[in-house]
């Protein structure tokens, strides 16, 4: 291939992926595909997964774009899909890039409304899938200990100190040899 048919930057899915990436490893930066899915859309369109993404013709590049946006087309099973029985529409659809965040968002925030379990653990940022809080989970500040009033103030003036005896204690000598 010559070097006019390298591109070093392949735009798929509103994503720039470096030309010099492999397919496979290239494929897997875009939001919402994985490994077994970009192998799974390679190995339909028979496209080699270790050659780079910048020898990639745009006729390729077009096919990978329509299997992405479109996987139930390329006939990929439901359970292979990310959002399946959508609350909204109840259709199975792979959601990509920004549109995973939004929805995300919109499915804690219905759970809040709706006040149900998983919705005050969430709003409190706790585990929600019935995983032990015992002894893990245990982040943020703690709650029995509470640090702070004359403890705190010493360590922050703790270097300041440190160089503050060296430089005091020469102007403190000096008046007092010069009173003498």
């Amino acid at each position: 291939m010559s070097s006019q048919e390298y591109r070093h930057i392949v735009r798929i899915v509103g994503n720039d992926i470096p030309g010099a990436k492999k397919v496979l490893v290239g494929l897997t930066q875009i939001k919402g595909i994985g490994y077994n899915f970009a192998t799974a859309i390679l190995d339909s369109l028979k496209i080699n997964t270790n050659s780079n993404i910048g020898f990639l013709t745009e006729s390729d590049v077009q096919a990978i774009e329509k299997l992405i946006t479109n996987p139930l087309a390329g006939n990929f099973p439901n359970w292979f899909l990310n959002r399946r029985k959508d609350v909204e529409t109840g259709n199975t659809i792979h959601l990509l890039t920004s549109d995973i965040d939004f929805t995300l968002r919109n499915d804690i925030e219905r759970e809040r409304i709706t006040a149900s379990w998983r919705g005050y653990r969430h709003l409190n940022g706790l585990k929600v899938r019935g995983q032990r809080t015992r002894t893990t989970g245990r982040k943020g500040g703690a709650v029995g200990v509470a640090k702070g009033g004359k403890a705190a103030p010493a360590k922050a003036a703790a270097p300041a100190a440190v160089a503050a005896p060296a430089a005091a204690a020469a102007p403190a000598a000096a008046p007092t040899a010069e009173k003498k």
